[in-house]
């Protein structure tokens, strides 16, 4: 007889990827164990290794539900607005209230994602890629012409909007100097005044 699903199952699951995030960003991954993570989450470390049979699973776990959500959130941007300089405002905005509340896990990417094994590198860098092909279309569709004539600047334009993007928790802090949404907005007013600065060169 199959084994019944708890019906709190994904609850629970999605709390120890929730703590499990914010104790390696603290803690640093390398350096963190299962039994070290059960007690920071206040639960048995048999109950971790019930939804994760090692810590690389949960590593995995934790950087594919963030890329995965990030990804389906750029992919509800509407990108067929007439006027694509709002179309790019609209994606950095959404890149920024994805991060909200995930700055454990942006770490964790970020420091982490190398202490996997190469398989689950490349299905992660895959995802990381699609992001990437989303954002880098839309900065292509509000100066196609600029992009036709220096196709080679496509690449660190859109690794610089990431990298403005990417630090922000680092730094920021709620309720001093410019909110989420205000700094998106700077980002975007950057990055449209560059690279329209491209075609004087």
């Amino acid at each position: 007889m199959a084994r019944t699903i708890a019906k709190d199952h994904e609850e629970k699951r999605l709390a120890i990827l929730k703590n499990a995030a914010q104790f390696f960003a603290h803690n640093g991954f390398d350096r963190s164990s299962m039994s070290q993570l059960a007690i920071a989450c206040g639960v048995s470390k048999a109950l971790i290794y019930h939804y994760y049979n090692s810590k690389d699973a949960l590593l995995f776990d934790i950087v594919n539900t963030h890329l995965t959500a990030l990804l389906k959130t750029l992919q509800k941007v509407d990108q067929s607005g007439l006027d694509k300089s709002q179309n790019l405002r609209q994606t950095v905005h959404a890149i920024l209230d994805a991060y909200r509340d995930a700055d454990a896990e942006h770490q964790v990417q970020t420091e982490a994602m190398t202490a996997l094994p190469e398989r689950e590198r490349a299905f992660l860098a895959d995802l990381q890629r699609q992001i990437v092909a989303i954002v880098a279309d839309a900065l292509r569709a509000v100066t196609p012409e600029i992009y036709a004539k220096k196709p080679e600047s496509l690449r660190p334009v859109t690794m610089s909007l990431f990298g403005m993007l990417n630090w922000f928790y680092m730094w920021h802090r709620p309720g001093k100097g410019l909110s989420r949404a205000q700094y998106g907005d700077l980002v975007s007013d950057l990055i449209l005044r560059g690279v329209n600065g491209l075609d004087a060169d």
